[in-house]
């Protein structure tokens, strides 16, 4: 039962990476790249953003390097709400900055069970 509850775990943190990698490519490239530029994020930074989202989403799911993996997710889910999510007088990114932490700490606590499984 454990290890159903562990793939489960990583497949529903994945699916939110994964979508959101998706959704950068094509069409919502430039508005993406837009939206880092205002936020004063250089833009050259949205193709490791992608493959972060894609690749690193893609690995938890699996369970390839899962440790590594939900940690350097957790960093930038972190790091993304500090930047992105801090117009407090905004209820939606006050929304979007509590799911971010949300995410860090599941994230962390798949890094944790990750170490106990070594």
């Amino acid at each position: 039962m454990d290890r159903l509850i562990t793939i489960v775990s990583r497949i529903l943190m994945a699916q939110i990476f994964v979508i959101s990698g998706f959704g950068k490519l094509g069409a919502g490239y430039a508005a993406t790249q837009g939206y880092m530029a205002h936020m004063g994020v250089p833009g050259f930074l949205l193709p490791l953003v992608i493959l972060l989202e894609l690749g690193g989403g893609l690995a938890l799911a699996i369970g390839f390097q899962t440790r590594w993996i939900a940690l350097l997710l957790a960093g930038f889910s972190i790091l993304t709400a500090l930047i992105f999510h801090t117009n407090f007088a905004d209820h939606a990114q006050m929304i979007n900055l509590m799911k971010n932490f949300a995410m860090a700490g599941g994230l962390l606590l798949l890094v944790r069970q990750a170490e106990t499984q070594r």
